[in-house]
């Protein structure tokens, strides 16, 4: 792993992983109830929750890692177009970006991270089903290009698509990933979060996500100290077992609950 593989993952941390701090103020709207007890049985509940994905990665890795793959999809699809819409085709082909375009563009470098994850016996299995998408999402994305040509709000959102496409294309896997999940995918979602929060509960989840902020860089620091920044492997199980476990409750709570709320909403 390179040196500039080592920074993208610290981005992923430092960058990427706190955008999940407002996840409380999430569960509030939707009605988790306030006070100290309810914030403290809301932390439980996100602890437990992530947990419970940390020991299903311990007991099937490989099925873990293509759950999280899978799920991933799903939620970074409806980040990228929740400000355009919410129509299948440009979901798939956005959802696909991370999942199926950097491991099939990048298979050799890919590879060996997977196996970093989840063991060597069961990646060329998952290497194939996923490189085998990957002729499928193309066709989704040239089908979103015309898509977009007929419903206009979707353009600027497939835009930037083909320019991370180019940019996974040219970039190492870790780094591209980084790029996306820290510079696209976090500040959209922190952007359309903070704008739909009422003006009476901003203060207070900016102290949250202050909080949130803090720990995972302190987390981060006293990591990559006790492993002196040697540790290859278990630098890259820390990163994506622990984005994998804290993506469970935030996707539930951003792509289920929320969404779910707003539907009842106008309905």
């Amino acid at each position: 792993m390179t040196g500039l593989d080592t920074a993208a993952l610290i981005a992923v941390l430092l960058l990427g992983v706190p955008h999940g701090g407002l996840d409380g103020a999430v569960a509030r709207r939707v009605g988790w109830p306030t006070g100290w007890r309810a914030w403290l049985s809301f932390h439980a509940a996100y602890v437990v929750l992530s947990a419970l994905v940390v020991g299903c990665w311990w007991l099937w890795p490989v099925l873990s890692l293509g759950l999280f793959l899978l799920i991933s999809a799903v939620h970074f699809g409806a980040s990228d177009i929740a400000e355009s819409g919410t129509e299948w085709l440009p979901w798939i082909a956005h959802g696909g970006l991370v999942c199926i375009a950097i491991p099939s563009l990048q298979s050799d470098l890919v590879a060996p991270i997977f196996t970093t994850l989840v063991g060597p016996e069961s990646i060329p299995l998952l290497m194939d089903i996923v490189t085998s998408l990957f002729p499928l999402w193309v066709l989704s994305c040239i089908a979103y290009c015309v898509y977009a040509y007929h419903n206009k709000q979707y353009r600027q959102s497939l835009l930037s698509l083909m320019v991370l496409i180019g940019l996974v294309y040219v970039l190492p896997p870790l780094v591209s990933f980084a790029f996306y999940f820290c510079f696209w995918h976090s500040p959209g979602h922190i952007r359309r979060l903070w704008r739909s929060l009422d003006k009476s509960e901003r203060s207070r989840s900016l102290g949250e996500a202050f909080i949130y902020t803090l720990l995972a860089w302190v987390s981060v620091a006293i990591t990559f100290l006790y492993l002196n920044s040697g540790a290859t492997e278990s630098s890259i199980q820390i990163t994506f077992i622990g984005l994998a476990a804290v993506t469970l409750p935030h996707m539930l709570l951003v792509d289920y609950a929320d969404r779910a709320n707003e539907s009842g909403a106008l309905g």
